[in-house]
């Protein structure tokens, strides 16, 4: 049996301008981390919000079945890159059930930041 929900929500998100450090370990970053423990491939969706204008997405990813997989935002590009230094939030859905996890390193400078911490399970 998969552990998990389908729909997750992670209401705050920021890719910090600049980074301190080796590329790519130590780039600044935004990230879901994605557990499937399903004997299924997860197929996500990811749609993005800001606080002055519409959402973008989906972003569509794969977790394969029984794999964990870590998306940094930066790294998204279609249908469209994520802006630095933008406040944002997502939603994460799967059609399988998945576990979601926010970080966010912020390397800006040499004192390192790391913020972690469980995305809201949205359904029921």
């Amino acid at each position: 049996m998969a552990t998990g929900k389908t729909t997750w929500t992670i209401p705050e998100g920021y890719i910090p301008e600049g980074s301190n450090g080796p590329e790519p370990e130590m780039l600044s970053h935004e990230s879901v981390c994605i557990l499937n423990t399903s004997d299924e491939d997860a197929s996500i969706e990811i749609t993005v919000y800001f606080t002055d204008r519409g959402p973008v997405g989906p972003f569509e990813k794969t977790i394969p079945a029984e794999r964990t997989k870590h998306l940094r935002f930066n790294e998204f590009e279609e249908p469209e890159e994520i802006p630095t230094g933008t406040p944002f939030a997502s939603v994460i859905e799967s059609d399988v059930p998945v576990v979601c996890q926010h970080t966010r390193l912020d390397s800006r400078q040499a004192e390192n930041a790391l913020l972690s911490t469980i995305a809201y399970p949205s359904d029921s």
